[in-house]
């Protein structure tokens, strides 16, 4: 087992080109996305069609539902729903269609993974795992070892012992046979735990690792501006909130 593990780009072409290069390096050949490949950047057409080439599993998460019309849009707040509109009107028909087919939940049973883009407990609510308390009634949601997921865009483990005690960790675990796991993957595009690089997840046989990869902010930030997107989206790339 050996996967790289993506989320939250959000048409952040810049971004995804450097976790991809890390990706290759490591020469880690299965990637897997959970979802919200646009929203907030410039570039999602760009994106999907990366994405559709290099991931083996496509997950969608709120931000492609909601370009598609599939789920409202009305409780993102104004930023979002401006980025959202922007999108739909440059989205190309065949990566519009493409979006429609990424899956809401993907289980790996050979490895024992389950993906998600938000929880285990109705995924297409698109609620958040935040605290200790969202960990334990999501892990009995799903029955898999592992659990990957991302929405918040903040990056952590959290460890379910046999005995019960959740413990959390927000680098590299050491797995152990008879702990499950929770891990989000936090954004590659556009995170938000005050850490403006890139981030990604690893897993292999032995650990859990959350990379991160700088990339050039500027450039992102400029293309933004070109386009008309929401200054407030844009100045929050340069410090991760």
């Amino acid at each position: 087992m050996h996967y790289a593990v993506l989320s939250d780009v959000h048409s952040n072409l810049d971004a995804l080109r450097v976790v991809l290069k890390d990706v290759d390096q490591r020469k880690i050949e299965d990637i897997l996305f959970l979802g919200d490949a646009v929203g907030y950047g410039p570039n999602p057409n760009e994106c999907i069609e990366i994405l559709t080439e290099r991931c083996k599993i496509l997950l969608a998460g709120n931000h492609d539902w909601g370009v598609l019309g599939l789920t409202d849009i009305t409780y993102f707040n104004e930023y979002a729903r401006v980025a959202i509109e922007w999108t739909r009107g440059v989205l190309t028909e065949r990566n519009r269609e493409t979006l429609r087919s990424f899956l809401l939940k993907k289980e790996i049973k050979e490895d024992d993974i389950f993906l998600v883009h938000s929880t285990p407990k109705e995924p297409e609510e698109w609620y958040y795992l935040l605290t200790l308390w969202d960990a334990e009634i999501n892990f009995h949601c799903f029955d898999n070892k592992f659990c990957f997921l991302g929405h918040s865009h903040q990056p952590f483990v959290v460890e379910r012992l046999p005995s019960g005690e959740l413990v959390t960790y927000n680098k590299t675990v050491r797995t152990g046979k008879t702990s499950r796991y929770i891990i989000n993957a936090g954004s590659v595009g556009q995170p938000r735990d005050g850490d403006p690089r890139a981030c990604y997840a690893l897993i292999d046989d032995e650990k859990i690792e959350i990379v991160k990869v700088p990339y050039d902010v500027e450039s992102v930030q400029k293309k933004m501006m070109k386009e008309g997107l929401p200054s407030l989206l844009i100045e929050r790339l340069a410090v991760g909130r």
